[in-house]
């Protein structure tokens, strides 16, 4: 993903403001969040997406949207080793890098809307860590989408990890039941590795 020339955004682009072209590539109802389910979720296949979706999108809703976020650069993907039928997606480099966005969209959210605590604990922790966190978050993402090494998590859990962590604490204190990655019903329970991204 480059930037645009100015006679190029006159033809295909509304305009040249970097906001309206940020919204875009991600400013529809889906985009912003399945990415969101890929970053802080562990999320890479079309299923994981599809079934563990806390806002229940379509099958055929969230095709057309990987079809477009890889078309804009915002995803790679490729053939999945395991499964002829499957494809893995990746994050690319300006995916990764909305981390601190969506940081801040979380903080935004959790301070002005009624979120509820087991969804807005990552949000809060993200923001409490600031910069630092998101810089550390990003090079792990890194790690994991483009092989790009980062060095060992300072305290041994990733970032994911400690949000993980974060999230199935507020569960166990709400008393809710969470959605596993096939959509079935679990208390907060460790073994997962995908969980609500919320």
């Amino acid at each position: 993903m480059q930037a645009v020339s100015g006679e190029a955004v006159n033809e295909a682009h509304r305009s040249g403001c970097p906001i309206n072209l940020s919204l875009e590539v991600f400013g529809d109802k889906w985009s912003l969040l399945i990415l969101r389910d890929m970053i802080f979720g562990g999320r890479r296949h079309f299923r994981e997406l599809l079934s563990g979706s806390q806002e229940g999108i379509a099958s055929n809703i969230l095709a057309h949207r990987l079809k477009s976020l890889v078309e804009m650069g915002m995803l790679s993907k490729r053939d999945d080793t395991t499964h002829k039928q499957k494809v893995i997606y990746s994050l690319t480099d300006p995916a990764i890098e909305l981390v601190p966005v969506m940081a801040q969209l979380g903080a935004w959210g959790s301070r002005w809307l009624p979120v509820t605590e087991e969804l807005s604990v990552r949000a809060r922790l993200l923001a409490d860590g600031g910069p630092a966190l998101w810089q550390r978050f990003m090079a792990e993402l890194r790690e994991e989408h483009l092989d790009v090494p980062a060095d060992p998590p300072p305290d041994g859990r990733t970032v994911r990890e400690r949000l993980h962590d974060a999230y199935l604490a507020a569960v166990r204190e709400t008393g809710l039941q969470t959605r596993d990655a096939a959509g079935g019903s679990a208390t907060g329970s460790a073994s997962r590795s995908v969980t609500p991204a919320g």
